[in-house]
């Protein structure tokens, strides 16, 4: 068995999928599992991206299946986080618009993260290093601080935290440990971006953010491709089986062996 192959399988992902069908199967997914754990909905981080519209849109007809078949409220709460301005917030609005979000909030996350990245500047200075944290460090402070605001609202509100994790980061490892912190279910986990963006155009995912260039958001101009080296595309057609260029191949697997920690159980002795 080839390496691909070998991910491939780990990854389950699809050579091709039916939109209509993969949205039944993660809609039910999300059901069964808001009904298993007794919880009363979904919560999801809008960026203003693909992958969290597509898993909104998810979401919102999961807790309306479930509110229409038990008669008990079921709520899918949509969070837009900022870092002091968002260039693109309009985006993310745009997504709550689109699939009709009736509980939606924003939570500025700039002057926490500034606060942390000041604290994490002192303490280099205690040890003798006198620099700013890095562009990286702080991209990584942000991820993990949405995450703490998205499970303050959880635990009160008693919902599940819905991550975006699909199988093209998987492969890459291009995202912070179990999501961007941690997540309760990710619904999207065994897609490739290209079946990301069929399910999303099925589902009615606004044009803006449709064909928008992805990025983790963790610093201003800050690309998915650009960071990696890597076209979705490619990225795509190796996880669906497919011939790409060799450099690329080599490329992508690379990342793959390098960031074997990032889809690991954490290890114990």
């Amino acid at each position: 068995m080839t390496l691909q192959e070998q991910i491939i399988e780990r990854l389950g992902v699809k050579p091709s999928i039916d939109p209509e069908v993969e949205v039944r199967k993660r809609v039910d997914f999300l059901k069964n599992y808001v009904l298993n754990s007794g919880t009363t909905g979904l919560l999801i981080a809008i960026s203003g991206g693909l992958d969290s519209a597509v898993a909104a849109g998810l979401c919102k007809r999961a807790t309306d299946e479930l509110s229409a078949e038990t008669g008990k409220e079921y709520m899918t709460l949509g969070v837009f986080q900022p870092y002091a301005e968002q260039s693109d917030i309009s985006d993310s609005y745009a997504v709550a618009e689109a699939f009709a979000l009736t509980h939606k909030v924003e939570t500025n996350i700039g002057e926490a993260v500034d606060e942390m990245a000041i604290e994490v500047e002192h303490s280099f200075k205690k040890l003798g290093i006198h620099r700013h944290i890095s562009r990286g460090g702080k991209g990584n402070v942000k991820a993990r601080t949405r995450m703490v605001m998205q499970y303050a609202l959880a635990f009160d509100l008693n919902l599940l935290v819905v991550g975006t994790d699909h199988a093209s980061e998987a492969i890459t490892g291009f995202y912070t440990k179990w999501g961007d912190g941690a997540v309760d279910i990710t619904p999207l986990s065994t897609l490739n971006k290209r079946q990301v963006r069929l399910i999303g155009a099925h589902i009615g995912v606004p044009d803006s953010v449709l064909h928008k260039a992805p990025t983790a958001g963790l610093w201003e101009g800050q690309t998915d491709e650009d960071e990696l080296g890597i076209k979705y595309d490619d990225n795509s057609d190796y996880l669906e089986g497919k011939e790409i260029a060799d450099a690329v191949r080599e490329k992508l697997e690379k990342q793959y062996l390098k960031t074997e920690h990032k889809r690991s159980p954490i290890p114990g002795i």
